[in-house]
């Protein structure tokens, strides 16, 4: 049995798929498009209007930069009207114009601290103080799906 004859065969029709999927990609419906961020937030007692404060000057604040900056298109508090029982009060968006490679978010985390004149250290210092008004209850990446 000629099995260089088989690797042969089967790399062909590897290459024969990957061929048919781009050319499928090309043909699709949609193309990809923004990526959201969207966080869980529960609010502790006693603490929503505290918990607005922050949103309406810190992280509007980061956001309104990062949107200056261009990695940002939009970001959004979202209010749960009527939680069920285990859902959060409040979801914040934040779209951005695509996915960052690892270099790109170094990059960003230094212009960051630099705008905010904090290194990660008081950073996350600063978040941890804020478990007294708000848990974090989950996140979620999605990418939008633009229909052609």
């Amino acid at each position: 049995m000629n099995y260089a004859k088989h690797i042969r065969t089967g790399l062909f029709a590897a290459g024969l798929m990957i061929v048919g999927a781009a050319a499928f990609a090309q043909d699709s419906s949609y193309k990809p498009a923004t990526v959201w961020n969207f966080s869980s937030i529960k609010i502790e007692p006693g603490q929503f209007e505290n918990y607005m404060d922050f949103l309406a000057k810190t992280w509007k604040k980061n956001n309104e930069f990062g949107k200056k900056e261009g990695y940002i298109v939009s970001y959004h508090v979202l209010q749960v009207n009527n939680p069920r029982e285990g859902e959060p009060d409040l979801i914040l968006a934040i779209e951005s114009k695509d996915y960052l490679t690892t270099a790109q978010q170094l990059e960003v985390q230094k212009k960051y601290e630099a705008f905010m004149a904090m290194d990660q250290h008081k950073l996350d210092t600063a978040s941890g103080e804020r478990k007294v008004m708000r848990k974090l209850a989950g996140s979620m990446e999605l990418q939008e799906l633009v229909l052609k």
